[in-house]
Parts: C-alpha cells; sequence; structure tokens
C-alpha cells in the first residue's frame, strides 16, 4: 500500500477525539521533543520498538528513520515531521497525563466550550434546536465515563450522546435543580475544546 493509500484509509479522528488530546497534551509540564532527531531518538527508547516498527507508524521507510537517529537527516517533509510529532506527543509525560486524566475522573472534572448544533427532547415545551456556543464544567462522574470511552477506542459517534449528556446536567438543567426530563443533543460541531 502506497503512503498516498496510507493516507486516504486512515479514519479522521474527529473534533470530540481531537480536543480531547488536545487537553491532554496542555497539561505538559515540559515541551515534547522538536527535532527530528531527537523525536526518533526518544520514540525508538520509550517505545523500545526496531527502527523498522517505527518507521511502519509514521509512515516513511526503515532507512529514513536510522538516517534520522544518526542525525544524517535533520529537516524532515511536512507529513513526516507531522507523524513523528503526533508520535512523540502521543508518548510524551505519561505520568503527567495519567495524573490529569485521574484528578478529572475523580475530583475535578473538565471545562468543556462547545459550538454546536443543539436540539432537545422534553416534556413540555421548550426552545427550537439551534447553534450555541456553551462554556460549562463536566462533572467528573461524566468525565470518568468519557476518558474510559476514549480509552477503549470510542469513536465521535458514541462519544457525542455522553458528552451532550454532561453538557445538559450541567448547563441546560444545571445539575438537576430545572427543566426535569429535558435531553440535548448535539450535532454539526463546529468547534470544541476541553481543559482539565
Amino acid at each position: 500500500m502506497s503512503d498516498h493509500e496510507q493516507q486516504q484509509s486512515a479514519p479522521s479522528r474527529g473534533k470530540v477525539l481531537e480536543a480531547l488530546t488536545r487537553a491532554e497534551r496542555k497539561v505538559f509540564t515540559r515541551p515534547a521533543p522538536k527535532s527530528a532527531n531527537t523525536q526518533v531518538k526518544f520514540l525508538l527508547t520509550r517505545l523500545k520498538e526496531s527502527a523498522r516498527s517505527l518507521a511502519e507508524r509514521v509512515g516513511t521507510s526503515t532507512r529514513t528513520i536510522e538516517r534520522y537517529r544518526a542525525g544524517k537527516l535533520k529537516k524532515p517533509q511536512k507529513r513526516l515531521q507531522a507523524a513523528l510529532m503526533e508520535a512523540t506527543e502521543s508518548e510524551w509525560q505519561p505520568q503527567v497525563r495519567a495524573r490529569a486524566r485521574e484528578q478529572a475522573s475523580t475530583s475535578s472534572g473538565m471545562m468543556v466550550e462547545v459550538t454546536a448544533y443543539f436540539g432537545f427532547t422534553c416534556s413540555g415545551s421548550s426552545d427550537d434546536g439551534r447553534i450555541r456556543t456553551i462554556t460549562t464544567p463536566l462533572s467528573p462522574t461524566y468525565v470518568k465515563q468519557i476518558l474510559k470511552m476514549q480509552e477503549a477506542g470510542a469513536t465521535e459517534e458514541e462519544l457525542h450522546p455522553i458528552v451532550a449528556a454532561a453538557i445538559t446536567e450541567s448547563y441546560f438543567t444545571e445539575w438537576g435543580t430545572r427543566a426535569d426530563g429535558l435531553r440535548a443533543d448535539f450535532t454539526h460541531v463546529q468547534s470544541i475544546d476541553f481543559r482539565f
């Protein structure tokens, strides 16, 4: 399979999954390696992988990986540079990320800012669905469910209902103090950002 075919067949991650990844990376206490040489050395050491398996992971040849490790190559093409950065950041500071996830799941929760189309179902009357920008805290109970689903490989479509339920509880029903029975769903996500 060519590099182009691999790129075409790779599914896009979706806005919610990307936002969760960005939130994790914002908690880093030190910046991840930036140069291709240090990224390759870090990944080979961290993953205890061969140059061949790293090459397959980032979509290049084993020889290219060896040349970056030896310092013979310095500046990768944009596609390889992005793949190396993604792989490095996904492996960088696992304890820091785990601590942030644990705290958000048990005590602090997360903030979410989302711009999407929200529609409603409830007994009684409600506003018609429309595009809204909402910033609200999410309870640790929902954060725990969202993060577990992310770890289990949930799709974007599988995450939408739980994120919508978390937003409904904190924003629309104010933790169960009003609008009893309201259920909000969101689609057409324009932007979303999580903060630990």
